[in-house]
C-alpha cells in the first residue's frame, strides 16, 4: 500500500502537482546523478540476533511493568522488533510479544506469505480469515499461552479500533498503554543502528553538495527536489522526503502551496532525508541565491548561533527542554518576541 508522510505530502502539493496541474510540465529527471557512485555497497542490516537483543531487553522491561504481553502493529516498531515491513490498512497485522519465549505474528489468510519474507526472527504466525475477528485470533494465541488474564501493555501507536476488539475479546485482562517499555528500549540506539543512522546522514550531505552547484536561477520547487532524489538514490538511499521552500515560503514550516521558483537575492530552504534499511536521515540547508543582504547574514548568524547554544548545553543527565529554554533565552534577548512569536522559527 502507498503512504504518504506530511512532507512528501506537502511536496507533491506544492511543488508537483499543482504545478503540473495548472498545465505546467518539467522534464523528467536524468536517471543517474553524474559524478556519484553507491555509498551502500558493503553496508550490513539489522541482524536476526540483533533484533532477538532487542526482544529481550523488551521482555525485561516487561516483568518490571507486570506485563504478561505486548502488541505491537504494523509501522516502525513492528519493523524494529520483527523485521516484519508491512503498512497499516484496515486489515490489522499485529505481534504479540510474550514475557517469555518466541512471539507471534497474527496477519490476514492471504497475506502470511508476503509477511513471512521480511519475519526477522524466530515466530510463528496465526492467520485470519475475512470472516473473523483479529484479535479474537490474537486472543486464543494468549489463551493458549495461558496470558490472557495478565496485563497486556499496547505500542502508543496502535489504533484504538485494535485495542478496543482485543479487550473486548480478553474481558479478564488488563490492557495498558506500554510506551514506557517500547521507548525504554528503542530510545537507546545500539552500535548497528548508529551506524545506520550515520550512512544515511552521509549520503544526504553528500547529495546536497552535488545538488547545490547545480541550482539555477528559475527552477521550480520540484526541479530542485528531482536534482536531490536524484542524487540520493545515486548514492544509494531510498528517498523519504524532499521539501524544497523558496523565497517567502521558506517563513513558513512547512511551507505554502503557492507557486515557487528560484530567485537572485531570495532564500532557498531544503529539508531533505532518505532511509537506509530503514534508518532515516533528516537535514536541513538554508542558503540565499546568489547574494545574502545585510538582513539576511544577520538572521542566518543568529540561527546558527542559537545552534551553537544548543549544542553546548546539551549534555548527558540534562533535561531535554533545557536545551530548547537555553536557544530560546538567545533568540529573545536578540529581539524575537517571546515564544518564537514571529513567522518561520
Amino acid at each position: 500500500m502507498i503512504q504518504a508522510d506530511r512532507r512528501s505530502f506537502l511536496g507533491l502539493a506544492a511543488g508537483g502537482g499543482l504545478m503540473l496541474g495548472a498545465g505546467m510540465a518539467r522534464a523528467a529527471p536524468p536517471a543517474k546523478a553524474d559524478g556519484l557512485s553507491s555509498m551502500t555497497s558493503g553496508v550490513v542490516p539489522i541482524s536476526q540476533a540483533e533484533r532477538e537483543g532487542r526482544l529481550g531487553r523488551l521482555q525485561a522491561l516487561m516483568k518490571t511493568k507486570g506485563m504478561s504481553a505486548f502488541l505491537v502493529e504494523s509501522g516502525s516498531a513492528l519493523i524494529y522488533f520483527t523485521g516484519v515491513k508491512w503498512s497499516r490498512s484496515e486489515r490489522p497485522t499485529v505481534a504479540l510479544i510474550p514475557v517469555e519465549g518466541e512471539p507471534v505474528i497474527v496477519t490476514p489468510h492471504f497475506e502470511e506469505p508476503s509477511v513471512r519474507e521480511t519475519l526477522g526472527i524466530k515466530a510463528s504466525v496465526r492467520v485470519w480469515q475475512e470472516d473473523e475477528n483479529s484479535m479474537e485470533i490474537a486472543a486464543g494465541w494468549l489463551r493458549d499461552q495461558k496470558l490472557a488474564g495478565g496485563t497486556i501493555g499496547v505500542e502508543e501507536t496502535v489504533r484504538l479500533f485494535i485495542v478496543d476488539a482485543l479487550q473486548k475479546a480478553l474481558p479478564d485482562a488488563k490492557v495498558v498503554n506500554g510506551a514506557a517499555v517500547a521507548r525504554g528500549v528503542r530510545m537507546i540506539k545500539t552500535p548497528a543502528e548508529l551506524a545506520l543512522m550515520q550512512l544515511a546522514s552521509d549520503i544526504t550531505i553528500a547529495a546536497y553538495r552535488w545538488t547545490y552547484p547545480r541550482i539555477q536561477k528559475g527552477m521550480t520547487r520540484g526541479e530542485v527536489a528531482d536534482l536531490m532524489a536524484t542524487a540520493t538514490a545515486t548514492l544509494g538511499g531510498d528517498g523519504e522526503f524532499n521539501l524544497i521552500l523558496l523565497g517567502e515560503a521558506s517563513a513558513y514550516p512547512h511551507g505554502s502551496g503557492k507557486p515557487q521558483i528560484v530567485r537572485d537575492g531570495e532564500v532557498v530552504l531544503m529539508d531533505c532525508g532518505c532511509t537506509v534499511h530503514g534508518y532515516q536521515s533528516d537535514i536541513s540547508r538554508t542558503f540565499v541565491y546568489g547574494e545574502a543582504n545585510k538582513h539576511q547574514r544577520e538572521v542566518w548568524d543568529q540561527v546558527h548561533k542559537g545552534q551553537e547554544i544548543a549544542f553546548a548545553a546539551a549534555k548527558v543527565g540534562v533535561e531535554a527542554g533545557s536545551v530548547d529554554d537555553a536557544v530560546r533565552g538567545y533568540y529573545e534577548k536578540v529581539g524575537y518576541a517571546p515564544r518564537y512569536n514571529i513567522r518561520g522559527l
